[in-house]
């Protein structure tokens, strides 16, 4: 299915609608019942569902980090001053500013063979994407280097994959409960806690990343402001976690850390 969100692409999502334009006509079709379940790449749901739906689940997580793409430039410690990267997300603006404050970040929206396409056309020296979806669509060999999460903190529920469900389908829920990977869960629950706390849209220049030792969850989160100076708030918090309401309020705590910093 096509969706606003594929087809607006001369703006960016902050400005038309936020990333539940990705959403809309996939929840219609569930509402219809022409459909049973939606698959979402995670960092594109919403922080709070409409009442009528629900996550039956999240999938075991791909790659969560940020890769680099770009046909001269092997890193972006590489690129010459002044130089245009392509990317439409806030949260990656304000991390390329605080790395690289002298580039020149432009918009980049359209589906991934658009985005490389406008690359290799060279409107850009480089674009920043998901490197779990070049890897999900067979172009790992596009990457030139991945950011390690010190280097580009994630975003929230990046490299997830989520099952939404109408949430009278309880007999559904039960069937895909053998998809769900818990572990992957309980880090994009606290991801998403962070978000939701902080307001919880795509304007929101917010980056979250949680990762799981046993049952010990480390939940890293940055915050920057894209029109002033390029400084990061960052935040940090590690805590036992069993389930997911004890996730979520590590996310909480974290967005409290921030809050306290200056964020808003």
């Amino acid at each position: 299915m096509t969706t606003q969100g594929d087809q607006i692409l001369d703006r960016s999502l902050s400005k038309v609608g936020g990333k539940g334009l990705f959403l809309k006509e996939l929840e219609v079709a569930l509402e219809e019942s022409r459909a049973d379940l939606a698959v979402h790449s995670l960092k594109d749901v919403p922080m709070d569902l409409p009442v009528r739906f629900v996550l039956a689940g999240v999938m075991e997580r791909e790659d969560p980090r940020d890769a680099w793409v770009s046909p001269h430039f092997a890193r972006l410690e590489d690129l010459p001053q002044g130089a245009v990267v392509g990317t439409s997300s806030l949260r990656r603006t304000v991390l390329l500013k605080a790395r690289r404050p002298d580039l020149r970040i432009e918009p980049l929206r359209g589906n991934l063979d658009t985005r490389l396409r406008k690359l290799d056309e060279g409107q850009y020296a480089g674009i920043i994407l998901a490197a779990a979806g070049l890897k999900r669509l067979g172009l790992s060999q596009r990457i030139r280097h991945i950011f390690s999460t010190q280097q580009m903190l994630p975003a929230a529920g990046q490299g997830a994959l989520g099952l939404e469900v109408r949430s009278d389908r309880i007999d559904l829920i039960q069937a895909l409960s053998f998809l769900v990977h818990q572990p992957t869960w309980l880090t994009v629950a606290a991801e998403r806690a962070v978000s939701r706390a902080m307001g919880g849209s795509c304007s929101m220049p917010l980056a979250a990343h949680a990762e799981l030792l046993g049952d010990r969850l480390s939940l890293r989160a940055a915050w920057g402001d894209p029109e002033g100076a390029p400084r990061l708030l960052v935040a940090h918090m590690e805590g036992a976690v069993r389930t997911l309401t004890e996730a979520e309020d590590l996310g909480l705590r974290v967005a409290d850390q921030l809050k306290a910093q200056g964020a808003h």
